[in-house]
């Protein structure tokens, strides 16, 4: 197991992982958090090289993902750089990149009941207003769990907070900062279950924030 303990916090900078070959040919990973080899709950970055595919396959409970970089396809579409999408327990896909991609990848992590299959390309997806200056995106939500994006515009200090369920984030750009360190873009962040923290940014910034789930 890796990272199983949810009442610990985790800091990873994922710049600094090395990539680890995955039992398919041309796919790599960076592991953030997994609770067994190729089973089971699962946290990381996956990078296709260019032409790298996977045989039909579905996901129990789920598989949640962004693209990061370059197009991640299957049978529904091409899905370009800024694709968010939640492929319920029953989705079947065979995917494949033909340019090679980057993705973030959740596996085995959506409730019982949550059987939605959601679609968002998120760079031509309007922002609403947030708390003071920030900017949201939701992208997801259910029974008290919420995914969304955040805009940080440079300078903005948010007030301290605790995390009821926990706070799961991943830096897309920028920096995020707060008492405890710095996180640079491709920082994975999580906070257990009321933790606390006052965070704030000095650049612009852009972070994938997952609350309520742990």
């Amino acid at each position: 197991m890796l990272n199983m303990d949810f009442a610990k916090r985790v800091v990873i900078n994922t710049h600094e992982q090395d990539w680890i070959a995955s039992p398919h040919a041309g796919v790599w990973r960076k592991l953030l958090a997994r609770e067994e080899a190729e089973r089971g709950h699962a946290t990381s970055l996956v990078k296709f090289e260019p032409g790298a595919k996977f045989s039909s396959h579905d996901h129990p409970l789920g598989e949640e993902i962004l693209v990061l970089e370059g197009t991640f396809s299957d049978e529904s579409g091409n899905h370009t750089a800024g694709s968010y999408f939640r492929n319920p327990e029953g989705f079947i896909h065979a995917p494949y990149s033909k340019e090679g991609c980057l993705l973030l990848v959740k596996l085995h992590q959506f409730k019982q009941d949550d059987t939605e299959h959601v679609m968002i390309d998120t760079y031509n997806t309007p922002w609403l207003p947030g708390n003071g200056n920030l900017e949201v995106m939701p992208l997801h939500n259910f029974e008290g769990e919420s995914t969304a994006l955040v805009h940080w515009p440079h300078g903005t200090h948010f007030t301290p907070h605790m995390h009821i369920g926990g706070e799961e984030i991943y830096v897309i750009s920028g920096e995020f900062i707060d008492e405890h360190g710095r996180y640079p873009k491709g920082t994975w962040i999580r906070s257990p279950h009321l933790s606390t923290h006052n965070p704030y940014v000095e650049q612009d910034t852009i972070i994938l924030v997952k609350v309520g789930h742990l």
